[in-house]
């Protein structure tokens, strides 16, 4: 996989900016059935409001909204109240599986699957723009990819990695990580310099990283990196390259 042109990179980079907004503004509409004896349905969302309905074991439920830890729902029978966050968890998917949605706190953070995300830097010198998508394994072990492209007034680089990330101390809200990657990288001198296409070359690609994550609010994290690539190049001797990045990933 390497980018024959800038065209096919900003076409990936507008899908990754639509599925980071609507990754982190869209509500789900979710159906969900009641597996504990009953859940209490207020009229308001807090505590102090009354309860007015009782949906009862096997009852199944659709959530309307969503403010703050309270969930607005109505039954099969058209009846409409709020219930808590706690509550909805006590509940099932059509699937299943219990209902569990992130609150936008740190404490939903260690219950993340995916990681998604765009970082700016500097790649030797030279302007670069990265997007990733990391799976989350466990706590301290995820493993994902990442596309980035450099333009720089001589040539321009593209080039992919897939990479595996230990993360430290994930309770942290703010953690160091480390990465190891394997990819390619294709430069491309500007077409004002050469007359053709043979000059281009493509390698094969190391790289090792050490970054920091920061956790900063909703489901937004402020990320740094630095990267140490080597690039096999066809002359018997790597090429050393040095990459920094500052960017925010949505998680979900």
């Amino acid at each position: 996989m390497v980018f024959q042109n800038p065209f096919n990179f900003r076409c990936l980079l507008l899908v990754c900016m639509w599925l980071c907004t609507t990754s982190a503004l869209s509500e789900e509409l979710i159906q969900a059935k009641v597996v504990e004896p009953y859940i209490e349905m207020h009229s308001g969302p807090a505590g102090g409001y009354p309860v007015i309905h009782v949906a009862a074991k096997g009852e199944w439920i659709t959530v309307l909204k969503r403010r703050t830890s309270w969930f607005k729902i109505i039954t099969a029978d058209e009846i409409q109240g709020w219930i808590k966050q706690d509550d909805l968890h006590l509940t099932e998917s059509s699937q299943g599986q219990p209902v569990k949605l992130f609150d936008g706190s740190f404490a939903s953070f260690s219950e993340r699957d995916i990681e998604f995300g765009m970082l700016g830097g500097s790649f030797e010198g030279t302007p670069s723009l990265t997007i990733f998508a990391d799976w989350v394994a466990t706590e301290n072990i995820s493993a994902g990819v990442s596309v980035t492209q450099a333009l720089g007034d001589l040539s321009e680089s593209q080039y992919f990695l897939v990479k595996a990330q230990h993360t430290t101390f994930p309770e942290w809200r703010l953690s160091p990580y480390i990465s190891l990657g394997v990819g390619q990288i294709r430069t491309q001198p500007k077409a004002n310099l050469v007359q053709s296409g043979d000059e281009a070359r493509t390698s094969d690609l190391y790289a090792v990283g050490l970054g920091v994550r920061y956790y900063l609010a909703k489901n937004f994290l402020v990320k740094l990196e630095y990267n140490n690539l080597q690039a096999l190049t066809s002359r018997d001797e790597n090429e050393e390259i040095e990459e920094w990045k500052l960017g925010f990933a949505v998680y979900f």
